[in-house]
């Protein structure tokens, strides 16, 4: 089994390599780690990484590659296999190495597909629905070995470059750990790149209460009636302890970034109020926390159509 070494001092990777599912978003990926002062190299060979490896160095005394990311795919074809292998050869150089795996819903994959009229690198004539579950079934080891687990399901280009330039600029070593905390609906599917989730679905739904029910957990008639509920009191204190205890330990291991998922079953009511709860109780003992909320306009669409 791959053991990682330890990160080095600012946690930047030395190396990242980039890898995933056609269509996830590898390329947009390449292109924030460019703009990230990485030098990048598109389908490299397995069976070269520990010679590319020894090129890259963090001296800068030294004349070679300070910071590569690597995309590694379904070109490889039956190289994939020597995959392990490869990365324990160039993780035992001692440089901090990060597997980054890209991946996206079924339907994602294919609307982009559909969308660019590009046809899956891996398509031999069984249809795209066949093609996507096999390149699954193909990457499925290597999905194993990630360090991170990255689903775009949710992301455009655009969301895509920003998490990534947040999560992974140097700027941001020695600033205080930024959390996201995001609310959601269960109904919607839950979130793929957490660190944390806690399900809300516990608390008692506006939803039923009439007057409530076309409003969201942004307004403060919803806040008020949750806030009434001694149940959503001890929840958020419990919740709160809770990441008080986890975060700088995450820290401590040299995470900068941490997103905590807040589901309840439409995400519309019940995980936004606790998401923003949270967001300003964590601002309140020194972490850069703020709420995204990706479902609240979810149930209002739905009821117009």
């Amino acid at each position: 089994m791959t053991q990682n070494p330890p990160a080095n001092t600012n946690n930047v990777p030395d190396i990242v390599i980039i890898t995933g599912l056609s269509g996830s978003g590898m390329s947009s990926a390449t292109n924030a780690f460019q703009d990230l002062g990485y030098f990048c190299v598109d389908n490299l060979p397995v069976t070269m990484l520990p010679t590319f490896g020894r090129l890259v160095t963090a001296d800068e005394e030294k004349n070679g590659i300070r910071r590569a990311a690597l995309v590694i795919d379904i070109r490889e074809g039956e190289f994939l296999a020597d995959f392990e292998k490869q990365l324990d050869a160039l993780r035992s150089l001692g440089l901090n190495v990060s597997v980054l795996f890209f991946e996206a819903s079924d339907e994602a994959l294919q609307h982009r597909f559909s969308e660019t009229r590009r046809p899956h690198p891996a398509e031999e004539g069984h249809g795209l629905p066949a093609t996507i579950a096999a390149e699954r079934q193909a990457m499925a080891r290597i999905r194993a070995l990630a360090d991170q687990i990255i689903d775009t399901s949710d992301h455009t280009v655009h969301t895509l470059r920003s998490f990534l330039l947040e999560r992974f600029s140097p700027d941001r070593q020695g600033a205080p750990m930024r959390v996201q905390v995001l609310s959601f609906g269960h109904k919607y599917g839950n979130p793929g790149d957490l660190e944390l989730l806690f399900d809300v679905r516990h608390l008692p739904n506006p939803h039923f209460v009439p007057e409530l029910q076309p409003l969201s957990g942004h307004d403060s008639r919803v806040v008020r009636y949750l806030r009434s509920q001694p149940e959503v009191q001890e929840t958020l204190g419990r919740f709160s302890d809770l990441l008080s205890y986890l975060l700088p330990l995450y820290k401590r291991e040299g995470k900068s970034y941490v997103t905590v998922g807040i589901g309840c079953t439409g995400g519309r009511h019940r995980s936004v109020m606790v998401a923003n709860a949270l967001a300003r109780a964590l601002r309140r003992s020194g972490f850069d926390a703020h709420a995204q909320h990706r479902d609240v306009r979810k149930a209002r669409r739905s009821r117009s159509k």
